[in-house]
């Protein structure tokens, strides 16, 4: 999707415009799109049609002329993806801006993959990506992780459960990141409120943000996993095992920066590298977790 044709509403058409323009009943359109017959985009639960591809494809006749994601990877940070992304030299660009806003710009169709690991219900990302209007995309298991608290060395003695934050200094995650949300989930557990904790100015965007925060002694604490707690060699007090996923757009997966990853991602150096990081579980990595209409 050019930028352009985002910022110019009239470079799509409605599902009643293209309908007028092909003289046929607005259902006869939803038939089309849900075939696959004619160019579309979902966004935000709505079909919107873009202009120069519909006109193409009434001109040629040919088939829906789709427009490639863009070889990014968005949505939460892990080490372990990060890592891998680079060594195996997929080329995919990383934008690591939180699982919602990752799950946000995967569904406008600005990115190839997104990295998730959001609660919901008894399980993680599943229950959250099957209620969105979400097309050709899969999810795919990463990783399950240690999910919990990382410590100040001065911390780890006085912190041995959530409630023991009261009044300690801690750091945030961005809202919409799956830690925030696991964040809030285990406050409202242990009856807390963010009032009742002494909060850092300024907010954790990424894993290693967060870790980094604690060891410089910003903090007391912040949630985290437990790979970077031993990266920057601080305490750890595990309260979840979570799962990280990835979604990812099903024309993309076949493309050759993703199928990189995917094969490095099963091989003896990547599953040394997690062990070596520590809090990681790959035995179900590659496994389909959830897969779009």
């Amino acid at each position: 999707m050019q930028d352009d044709q985002q910022d110019n509403p009239l470079s799509y058409l409605t599902t009643k415009e293209v309908a007028e323009i092909l003289r046929v009943k607005e259902r006869k359109v939803y038939d089309l799109a849900a075939a696959g017959d004619i160019p579309h985009r979902r966004i935000t639960g709505k079909l919107l049609f873009p202009r120069a591809a519909l006109l193409d494809w009434i001109e040629t006749g040919s088939g829906p002329a789709s427009v490639d994601r863009p070889a990014v990877l968005t949505g939460s940070h892990d080490p372990l993806l990060d890592w891998a992304v680079r060594e195996c030299g997929s080329n995919l660009a990383t934008l690591f801006n939180g699982s919602r806003a990752g799950l946000d710009i995967f569904a406008k169709g600005q990115a190839a993959l997104a990295g998730l690991h959001i609660p919901s219900g008894t399980d993680w990302n599943v229950e959250t990506v099957a209620t969105m209007d979400l097309r050709d995309c899969v999810l795919i298991a990463w990783a399950a992780r240690a999910r919990g608290l990382v410590l100040a060395a001065g911390a780890r003695d006085a912190i041995t459960c959530f409630a023991d934050l009261k009044g300690k200094r801690v750091v945030q995650r961005q809202p919409g990141a799956g830690g925030a949300t696991f964040f809030d989930d285990m406050l409202a557990r242990a009856g807390l409120k963010m009032a009742d904790l002494d909060l850092v100015s300024g907010l954790a965007h990424t894993e290693y943000d967060a870790a980094a925060a604690v060891a410089a002694g910003l903090a007391d604490a912040a949630t985290g996993i437990e790979a970077m707690a031993q990266q920057f060699n601080l305490g750890f007090l595990p309260l979840a095992e979570e799962r990280f996923d990835l979604l990812i757009d099903r024309r993309a997966y076949f493309t050759a920066p993703v199928q990189r990853l995917l094969a490095f991602a099963s091989s003896a150096a990547c599953h040394e590298k997690a062990a070596a990081m520590g809090g990681y579980d790959l035995a179900q990595m590659g496994d389909v977790r959830w897969l779009s209409e």
